[in-house]
């Protein structure tokens, strides 16, 4: 938009044009507001604010909404009215954009390894309890020493059988491992495979370099859309999956301190997912690398319903706050009013619970980082609409992107090498008992079966009921002889049976 100015991204207008600074942006963000207040709008605004300041950006695009925002606007009537208000003029603008998809329908697929995904967020996706997490990190401490690589699911999975066989010899070093908490652990992966995680874990991985690109044509940063409908289904997936992301970048990124402009910034759409119901050692570790990140240059913007879905260590942390109208119908909206208004340094001309409460569709309050990092006071503000187009693309639109992005043909194949299933199958084999198969020297050197041989289990009597049943005794039986056979030799044992009791009883009656 016309309003963008040098180091600055125009967000809207209240009394005043209201900019985002971008030597803050890495200082966090918080959006909230209820469901229908333009929540999304507000997000693709900001995303397409940091993109043509040269920020690569990674959002989740939670119905598809946010995908329009890789063609130009189409000018409808509402935007136009928006600009006239606020004293801009509408130029549209596309923006490159590269869809990601860890189901790999709707961009190029994600993948991480094992290994990489580590056993506490494992944990924490499949919901595991203290003693199942701490037979986890047993599992992953013995594939390291014993250099077996955890790619993919059928690594673990061969892992926790290995551990479960040795469980005796293991727990004199580490612990008690008992074969019922493998089981229960075996339990939750199958349920994990069944929401297609199997499809995230495995090779070749993604790069943060490719979330990092810079567009060299228009000199914008790449916006990469990670398609999350049908992600959503699969709720603690989708949040082990960002916060894996964001512990990568944390791992990786370099620190640069307080730069002029973010290296990325990072949207975590239905961040309420995240926290609900996570460890304790979960929460710390997202407080973390939200605290620790920013000096990595990147800024990690929340985006949900309500200030009271982010814990107040993590809340404390997000900087730049933009709230659309929240409803106060039952007690938990009005704290979540009160929670919120609370949140802002105080505007004199403004009761901000009230105005919480009163705000319509593309309004917001707003109180960005100025000057030395201090937030600015509270104002009531029309957000500028996007230069881009403002809802979801057709499936078509969306594959020709996919075909042209940058990452084509990198990671849409599965690579699938040596690791712990190859290597554990392989010893398996090496170790099977030699007895199990005779060898031809031991075939060899058995003498054939003579006619005696074949009488002497039942003596005379088995020979001569041989004989009405047809059955011959040879060396060397076909199928239908040997079940003759051993229904002979049953009739012949309950026969002598009856002979030995008859005699038997004969001789104590005399």
């Amino acid at each position: 938009m016309s309003g963008d100015i040098d180091g600055k991204i125009f967000v809207g207008k209240s009394e005043k044009p209201e900019y985002l600074t971008l030597r803050l942006a890495n200082r966090h963000g918080l959006a909230t507001g209820a469901t229908g207040t333009g929540k999304t709008v507000t997000l693709q605004t900001l995303a397409e604010g940091f993109s043509r300041a040269g920020v690569p950006v990674f959002a989740a695009d939670i119905k598809g909404d946010l995908s329009g925002i890789a063609m130009p606007g189409e000018g409808q009537e509402w935007i136009i009215k928006r600009c006239e208000e606020i004293g801009v003029d509408y130029v549209p603008d596309e923006f490159p954009v590269i869809f990601w998809d860890l189901f790999g329908e709707q961009g190029h697929p994600v993948r991480a390894t094992v290994s990489e995904m580590g056993p506490l967020l494992l944990a924490r996706l499949m919901n595991l309890n203290e003693v199942q997490e701490g037979v986890l990190n047993v599992v992953f401490r013995i594939a390291d020493e014993q250099g077996l690589l955890l790619l993919d699911l059928k690594d673990l999975r061969s892992m926790l059988a290995f551990t479960a066989e040795n469980a005796a010899k293991l727990t004199t070093t580490y612990g008690n491992v008992s074969a019922a908490t493998v089981g229960a652990i075996q339990r939750s992966l199958l349920v994990l495979e069944n929401q297609g995680a199997d499809k995230f874990f495995g090779e070749p991985a993604l790069k943060i370099s490719d979330l990092m690109r810079i567009d060299p044509r228009s000199g914008y940063g790449t916006i990469s859309l990670l398609a999350a409908d049908k992600l959503m289904g699969s709720p603690q997936l989708y949040a082990t999956f960002l916060l894996w992301l964001l512990s990568e970048l944390f791992e990786e990124l370099p620190e640069v301190g307080d730069p002029d402009k973010p290296k990325l910034v990072f949207f975590f759409d239905e961040a309420h997912l995240v926290f609900n119901e996570a460890p304790k050692a979960l929460l710390q570790k997202v407080e973390q690398v939200v605290r620790l990140i920013r000096s990595k240059g990147v800024g990690v913007y929340f985006v949900t319903q309500s200030p009271l879905d982010v814990p107040e260590s993590v809340l404390a942390q997000l900087g730049n706050r933009v709230q659309h109208a929240l409803r106060a119908f039952t007690p938990r909206d009005q704290k979540a009013v009160k929670a919120a208004a609370d949140t802002f340094r105080p505007n004199p001309k403004l009761d901000t619970a009230q105005v919480i409460t009163e705000l319509g569709k593309g309004e917001a309050l707003i109180s960005m980082l100025e000057g030395n990092g201090t937030p600015s006071m509270v104002e009531r503000t029309l957000i500028v609409p996007p230069a881009g187009r403002v809802g979801p693309i057709t499936p078509e639109l969306r594959q020709l992107a996919i075909q042209q992005s940058p990452v084509c043909d990198v990671y849409d194949q599965t690579l699938d090498r040596e690791s712990a299933y190859e290597v554990l199958t392989k010893r398996a084999e090496e170790t099977a008992p030699a007895e199990a198969a005779p060898t031809p020297a031991s075939r060899s050197n058995t003498p054939a079966p003579t006619e005696a041989d074949a009488t002497a289990g039942g003596g005379l009597l088995e020979s001569v009921l041989g004989g009405l049943f047809g059955t011959r005794p040879r060396g060397r039986m076909s199928v239908g002889e040997q079940v003759t056979r051993q229904v002979t030799r049953e009739v012949t044992n309950q026969v002598t049976k009856a002979i030995l009791r008859n005699v038997l009883g004969g001789a104590r009656r005399r």
